[in-house]
Order: C-alpha cells, then sequence, then structure tokens
C-alpha cells in the first residue's frame, strides 16, 4: 500500500513556472512507477509523464521541452517540474503510482492539485 500527496499547484501566468511534488508514504517507493496525469474541466485524464523504478522517463506530447518529472528515492518524492505553463495546462494534476513489474494499469493516486494558468 502506498498513499500518495500531491502540493504545489497554484495559480500562474503564462510563461511562468511552477513545481509540483508528490510524497509518498509506504514502503518500497524505489519499486513504484509513478506517472502525473491531469484532468481538465469537462475533459478526460490525460496522461503528463511517467518515471518508472529504474528511472526511464516518457512525456506526452504536448508537454514535451517544457515539463520535467525527476524522482528522489530517498525522499519517496516525484517531481514534476513545469515551465513555460500554457493557459491549456490549466487543469488538475494528479499523481500516481504502481508497483514493478506492472506499468501503466496505476492503482494508487493522490487527491490532486490545482493548477491555473492566466492569460
Amino acid at each position: 500500500q502506498v498513499q500518495l500527496v500531491e502540493s504545489g499547484g497554484g495559480l500562474v501566468q503564462a510563461g511562468g513556472s511552477l513545481r509540483l511534488s508528490c510524497a509518498a508514504s509506504g514502503r518500497a517507493f524505489g519499486s513504484y512507477n509513478m506517472g502525473w496525469f491531469r484532468q481538465a474541466p469537462g475533459k478526460e485524464r490525460e496522461f503528463v509523464a511517467r518515471v518508472s523504478w529504474t528511472g526511464v522517463i516518457s512525456y506526452a506530447e504536448a508537454v514535451k521541452g517544457r515539463f520535467t518529472i525527476s524522482r528522489d528515492n530517498a525522499k519517496n518524492t516525484v517531481y514534476l517540474q513545469m515551465n513555460s505553463l500554457r493557459p491549456e495546462d490549466t487543469a488538475v494534476y494528479f499523481c500516481a503510482a504502481v508497483l514493478r513489474p506492472n506499468y501503466n494499469n496505476y492503482n494508487y493516486w493522490g487527491q490532486g492539485t490545482q493548477v491555473t494558468v492566466s492569460s
């Protein structure tokens, strides 16, 4: 079992930056594949970025070159650095986890943190 708590959301102007954090409780954080997702009003939840337990990283096309995912296993935390934010990045951002060797079928989710980008 792992519990996830996101933080770092807020209101920012277009072009600005935010850093989201996801703190995980429970054991063996280093064995979990971690992901960030987002859900905008009226839209389905979508993939943003993932970092595997081995450190392999992938991004959605919409955020490539602007967002950076990282993890600190010593702190049981995964981060999402978001630069050059756009109004279309406005959404609730969720952290997710799944124990290896599973990869995409995340079964642990945080409560989400709101990111609002004004134009």
